[in-house]
């Protein structure tokens, strides 16, 4: 990025989303348009004819859509927001090129609206990071600081008939809530005056490459939010200017909760909050069952307590809190009593929390897996297949399609039946079915009364819509 102009200048321009439907680049672009700017967009889920009702919904809100051919494109003026992956061939890019557009990344486009504001706070971590900004969102909003919320995922606290897609909000420019992207390394771009810290686990990049990124965006915010029972987390505790720590195991962590005090039901669960800088004791009741989002909404409550916001109004704000879409979305239960759950579970450690929320109650798991791509599956694909094998029993199922693919020259020699392999070599009990079409047929054929089926998986939007079909074909069975 280069002769980047200032926040106020760019709102000035007009802008093209290249992929607008992105769960990245759909909120940026609601916040511009949010802030007065025109923003116009393609996808080439839209010229596929992928969620329609997406990009419907995006034409209600006065976006205007285009095909990816260029089209769009058609001044030197307009900024270009795309992914840094997106190839030359992609035709936006090259009509760009000809006419002398700025081009940005939606991370440094995020970034430059994020330090310009004047707090800037950003969720950080390989796990967790778009519910403990949906959490702190929704306290920043009910105790009434109006923040502008930057999401990967749709908040159901802000959603409106108006605005379905509500994985932004626009607030007061002054107060910008965001998570922050470490897969990509632009995570580096942004200078926190709150930075939470969820865990550093596996993922895109290697261990060294996630100590030190995180490390530098520990010394890069003004007051620190740590995860205290993440031990990698904890480690980087010394790299922190100033810090909250937090944690449920952890009993020196500065916010934790009191020992017995943690109730879990299958949707639901509570337990009470200690403040253990000044002995105070809050009762916490959330609306999202899992060990992992009680530690979700101490990384909440702790972020907000960084920025001001007192424990007590942060805890009673978390009453109130809904949930996000995609995140142990409880599709629902058909009469023959096969419960569905959408799950944004793609990484070893969301899987591990999503099985673990599942086993921790009674019924078989069957767990769909739609792999995010080929490289992310050679990249993790050993810690996948291990938290599969050994998060689940030996009467429940794995069952995994063929990795999403949606173009490009990504290397596809290693798929989805080598994961299973590695499933069914360490004790687990694994299918590979191609088509995704089929992996449903297979599910509503082989359930039963009393099982779990959970549709995993990450960039995919039609995801939902598969859940939902399950469903509806367990119904049908049923007549």
């Amino acid at each position: 990025m280069t002769d980047t102009p200032s926040a106020a200048e760019l709102l000035a321009r007009p802008f093209f989303f290249c992929g607008i439907g992105g769960s990245g680049m759909l909120p940026l672009a609601q916040i511009l348009a949010g802030r007065g700017a025109t923003v116009a967009g393609s996808d080439r889920s839209r010229d596929q004819g992928r969620t329609p009702e997406k990009f419907a919904a995006l034409e209600a809100q006065g976006f205007a859509l285009f095909p990816q051919d260029g089209s769009g494109v058609v001044s030197k003026d307009q900024v270009l927001v795309a992914s840094a992956a997106v190839e030359d061939t992609v035709p936006e890019i090259g009509r760009a090129k000809q006419l002398g557009c700025l081009r940005m990344s939606r991370a440094e486009l995020n970034a430059l609206l994020f330090n310009t504001s004047g707090t800037g706070l950003a969720v950080a971590g390989t796990s967790g990071k778009s519910t403990v900004t949906g959490m702190m969102g929704w306290i920043l909003e009910a105790t009434g600081r109006e923040p502008t919320i930057m999401n990967g995922a749709v908040m159901k606290n802000f959603v409106t008939p108006e605005r379905p897609l509500a994985s932004a909000v626009v607030g007061s420019p002054s107060l910008y809530l965001s998570e922050v992207d470490e897969s990509d390394g632009s995570i580096e771009l942004y200078r926190p005056a709150v930075g939470v810290l969820l865990n550093v686990s596996l993922d895109h990049k290697s261990m060294e490459e996630l100590r030190d990124l995180f490390g530098d965006f520990l010394e890069r915010s003004a007051v620190a939010a740590i995860n205290a029972d993440d031990g990698e987390a904890l480690a980087l505790l010394p790299r922190a200017r100033e810090a909250i720590t937090f944690g449920i195991a952890q009993g020196a962590a500065q916010i934790g909760v009191v020992a017995g005090s943690v109730r879990d039901e299958p949707t639901r669960q509570s337990a009470t909050v200690i403040d253990r800088r000044d002995g105070s004791e809050h009762a916490l009741s959330l609306a999202v069952p899992g060990r992992h989002n009680l530690s979700n909404a101490l990384a909440a409550i702790s972020g907000a307590a960084a920025a001001g916001v007192s424990v007590a109004e942060a805890v009673a704000a978390l009453a109130g809190y809904r949930g996000l879409a995609r995140r142990f979305d409880i599709i629902g239960t058909s009469s023959s009593g096969v419960t569905v759950i959408d799950d944004f579970g793609h990484n070893p450690e969301k899987c591990a929390a999503t099985l673990r929320t599942l086993k921790a109650h009674p019924g078989r798991v069957i767990a769909f897996f739609q792999p995010h791509g080929y490289g992310p599956l050679r990249q993790m694909g050993r810690e996948l297949a291990e938290t599969f094998a050994r998060g689940l029993g030996a009467d429940d199922i794995t069952i995994l399609c063929d990795p999403v693919y949606f173009g490009g020259t990504v290397d596809r020699s290693q798929g989805s039946e080598r994961i299973v392999k590695m499933i069914a070599d360490a004790g687990g009990q694994a299918i590979h079915i191609p088509e995704r079409e089929h992996c449903g047929a297979h599910i509503a054929q082989v359930t039963r009364p009393g099982d779990r089926v959970v549709v995993m998986g990450a960039r995919d939007d039609t995801l939902t819509a598969f859940a939902r079909s399950i469903l509806d074909q367990l119904e049908r069975e049923v007549r």
